[in-house]
């Protein structure tokens, strides 16, 4: 019995280094401590609800439900699929948005700044032309509030259906805003601040939103060919399938993705919440502070 204990806490900072080194990169342990360590006025405070939703493991489900919603903009697919590399550096582009999302979360004011200012000099020379005859820049703000409004949704539904601490009415109205300081810095006019127009701004987009080749493909890269080691396809499965299940059901049809809503709550939501939990466990923030944002 005191092996298995003594194997325990081992066993859990062995698993969640491997996912922590995954998701921020081999300098994730300097970041880190460069972002928590800091000291200085942050952009928000240890009481507000963005910290809350993106320190939870519930957003390795809704950053998957994200790609794949943001997916269904032909414009934002087709600079994805141009300029983002995200098919030959998947895990690269994964750790670069995770540090993003730490460094204006939790790091301080200057840094969350900085941050912003790059990736708004980065957007400015991804530029180009869709399939369909269209041009195309990233530092378009209707592109740029598309790819903020299902970035939110998607976290928030993910937290709010697996989330350990879900927020209450105030709390998700809340969240909405903390995310609005950080759209408004980088560029997207006059982002909702309550989840009621949070879904009012995403109804606004649904004329324009389709699934093309380019979407599919990277639903079926995400879903049935994701870059991970064989044994972690079943527990990636799982998310990816919950990841699903937060989509209306439109977008996961336009995308090609088989769904039965009524086995979702039975066996898909369960698992997700099981393996969310896992990932919790393994994260475990009494330990080294990880988080997976």
């Amino acid at each position: 019995m005191g092996r298995l204990t003594e194997a325990g806490p081992a066993l859990r900072d062995r698993i969640g280094q491997a996912i922590f080194t995954r998701v921020a990169g081999p300098d994730g342990p300097d970041s880190r401590a460069r972002i928590h360590g800091t000291p200085g006025p942050r952009w928000f405070g240890p009481e507000r609800p963005v910290r809350r939703v993106h320190g939870d493991a519930s957003m390795f489900i809704g950053g998957l439900a994200a790609l794949l919603h943001q997916s269904l903009h032909p414009l934002a697919m087709a600079a994805v699929a141009g300029h983002s590399g995200f098919r030959g550096d998947p895990w690269g582009r994964l750790q670069r948005t995770s540090t993003f999302l730490a460094v204006t979360t939790y790091g301080t004011a200057d840094s969350a700044q900085s941050a912003v200012d790059r990736v708004r000099a980065v957007h400015a020379t991804v530029r180009g032309t869709a399939a369909d005859g269209r041009a195309y820049r990233a530092d378009d703000p209707r592109l740029l509030a598309w790819v903020h409004l299902a970035e939110v949704d998607a976290f928030l539904r993910a937290h709010q259906r697996y989330g350990a601490r879900p927020l209450d009415a105030a709390g998700c109205d809340a969240y909405v805003a903390d995310m609005a300081r950080i759209a408004t810095a980088l560029g997207v006019p006059d982002p909702p601040v309550s989840r009621a127009g949070l879904a009012a701004r995403l109804a606004d987009y649904r004329p324009e939103l389709r699934a093309t080749p380019e979407a599919r493909a990277t639903a079926r890269f995400l879903l049935l060919n994701p870059p991970v080691p064989f044994l972690a396809r079943l527990p990636y499965g799982v998310l990816a399938a919950n990841a699903v299940s937060l989509l209306p059901l439109w977008a996961s049809r336009e995308l090609g993705v088989p769904r039965i809503p009524p086995a979702e709550g039975v066996c898909v939501r369960p698992l997700g919440t099981a393996v969310t939990a896992g990932i919790r466990w393994a994260l475990a923030p009494t330990r080294e502070g990880r988080t997976p944002a």
